[in-house]
């Protein structure tokens, strides 16, 4: 008699990652067993996170820029006492949180620099499915301003294929690795399909030690003195010891009466997020 295939480790394929667009393959379950299938089951686990959008009223959209390229985003124009909390690169891997952002829900934006892929596609799955969106950060991570059009293309581009193949959405935000582009990196980027370019206000310098900030210190990077201002984007990186580092950003973040919030609900449409228009 055929066996069952337990739920729980259904549930754990399916959570750690399968390809992009797959389902865990599942075996039949012998009888006629009543109740939703196995794949609406696995769907509330897979499904994307929703994410509460802002209030009307409180924010203004950022604007297309007037040369018809994406334009270069550091904050979002809000009252409201929310931050954008985005996580660059991939090269070291915690699960433990993965366990944490869905646990406490916590809305983040990944870079993906694409190459890591390679390494641990299933990690950033999981993360995909914990509630982080995948967005580009290049193939290898260079100073874009150092490279010739036709390299930056490539960097770019092929990061845009290697994230679409992976995780089943084609990215529409970049970040250019340092912050550093100039205006090829803004031309490519567009033939390319990236409808805008993040960068952010301030740091924290997790896992590492930040020039006036000592280790694991936080900086804001637009001269607008110290802690955290409304509709501020947060840089951190994909270090070791992550979840314990996120939990002090976290614990910053809310002891300072802000929240964070999920950048995409800020940002609309036309440039690679949510929000209507």
């Amino acid at each position: 008699m055929r066996g069952k295939v337990p739920l729980v480790a259904t549930l754990v394929a399916g959570v750690l990652g399968v390809g992009a667009g797959a389902w865990p393959s599942v075996r039949a379950q012998a009888g006629d067993d009543k109740g939703p299938s196995m794949r609406a089951q696995l769907s509330t686990v897979l499904a994307d996170q929703q994410w509460d959008a802002p209030k009307p009223g409180t924010w203004k959209p950022p604007q297309p820029s007037t040369d018809g390229l994406p334009p270069v985003i550091s904050k979002i124009d809000t009252t409201d006492k929310v931050v954008f909390l985005t996580i660059d690169d991939g090269y070291t891997y915690d699960a433990e949180f993965v366990n944490l952002v869905r646990r406490e829900k916590v809305p983040i934006l990944t870079f993906l620099t694409s190459r890591y892929i390679r390494g641990e596609g299933q990690y950033f799955w999981a993360m995909r499915n914990a509630g982080s969106q995948m967005e580009n950060h290049t193939v290898s991570h260079p100073d874009m301003k150092t490279l010739s059009p036709e390299m930056q293309k490539k960097e770019i581009c092929d990061s845009q294929e290697a994230i679409t193949k992976q995780y089943g959405r084609r990215p529409e935000i970049f970040r250019p690795p340092f912050g550093s582009y100039n205006t090829a990196t803004r031309q490519v980027a567009k033939e390319c399909g990236i409808k805008s370019i993040l960068v952010w206000t301030a740091e924290f310098y997790n896992g590492t030690t930040g020039p006036g900030v000592g280790f694991n210190g936080f900086a804001r990077g637009d001269g607008a003195g110290k802690g955290f201002k409304p509709g501020d984007i947060i840089l951190m990186h994909y270090r070791t010891g992550l979840a314990g580092q996120f939990q002090t950003m976290l614990g910053w973040i809310r002891q300072q009466g802000f929240r964070p919030a999920a950048v995409q609900n800020y940002l609309p449409k036309s440039l690679g997020g949510n929000a209507p228009g």
